[in-house]
């Protein structure tokens, strides 16, 4: 088992810095909406959400709005990132259920990086992270064992968290956890995946097509992660959903690129958003 240090940390506060004992045994309360705030002024002052007329998803279908993650590309940004999955995870109270944080390949991995430095040094948990090679390493340390893992951190009995920036169809959640599987597997030991964290929930149900495969505009899908979680037996978290993002920003007016332009979000603008969530939104969730 990993050890996990406990020591004196000059924390930066409010009112200053004070110095406090921090490790695996010490809780911070974390204000469950300040995180998801922060998220939503940092997506829309990246960059990252964005309307505009003529968008289409990956699957074919129409969007008055998209999330590109990728915009959180410095390293104040990301280690901004790694601190909201930190306080969901704690806010959650799922950091003390975690012995590796694993991010999958490509943008995972540098989210997983930024959490596991959050979690030091927010909270003191330092914990290993983790992600996957596109192929297993076959020379060097993993001659032996071809191993699908980079930094090799799996050990029997740990507890897996997964975080990634987005989820669609979590197809390539699957995989993730099959190619664990297949590594706990190869080296002999037993790792439990004790959940899923994603930055933006875009709560949406998956595309519908007819049989030529062309996507139908106005048909509810399935609901991905749902399905995912049943599947499973993994819950999945999201530092916020995008309908509560959405309707932060509208409500305090925050300036975000609408149509090439950066102003806050006007009401049909809002009203847009709303009637699209109304046909290919998911139940929203707790």
């Amino acid at each position: 088992m990993p050890l996990h240090e406990t020591r004196r940390l000059a924390k930066k506060t409010i009112s200053g810095w004070e110095t406090v004992e921090v490790g695996a045994k010490i809780a911070y309360d974390v204000p469950m909406e300040t995180y998801k705030e922060e998220l939503a002024r940092s997506l829309a002052e990246t960059g990252a959400i964005f309307f505009e007329q003529g968008l289409v998803l990956k699957d074919g279908r129409p969007t008055p709005y998209f999330v590109n993650m990728a915009r959180f590309n410095t390293g104040r940004l990301v280690l901004g990132m790694g601190r909201f999955f930190a306080q969901m995870m704690t806010a959650k109270g799922l950091s003390s259920q975690v012995d590796v944080i694993l991010g999958p390949s490509y943008k995972g991995s540098a989210i997983a990086l930024a959490t596991s430095i959050a979690l030091w040094e927010e909270y003191g948990r330092d914990l290993p992270f983790e992600y996957d090679r596109k192929e297993a390493k076959t020379h060097g340390e993993a001659s032996k064992v071809k191993s699908l893992l980079v930094n090799q951190t799996l050990f029997d009995g740990c507890r897996i968290f997964v975080v990634d920036d987005v989820a669609t169809s979590m197809g390539t959640k699957i995989e993730l956890l099959e190619k664990i599987a297949d590594e706990a597997g190869a080296r002999g030991i037993a790792c439990q995946v004790t959940g899923v964290g994603i930055a933006v929930d875009r709560e949406q149900t998956t595309a519908v097509y007819d049989a030529a495969g062309r996507v139908v505009e106005g048909r509810r899908g399935a609901d991905a992660i749902a399905e995912f979680e049943a599947r499973t037996g993994v819950p999945v978290y999201a530092v916020a959903g995008i309908r509560e993002i959405v309707a932060y920003l509208h409500e305090k007016r925050i300036p975000l690129r609408i149509n090439g332009e950066s102003r806050p979000m006007d009401a049909a603008t809002k009203a847009e958003f709303d009637r699209y969530v109304a046909i290919y939104g998911v139940t929203q969730r707790p």
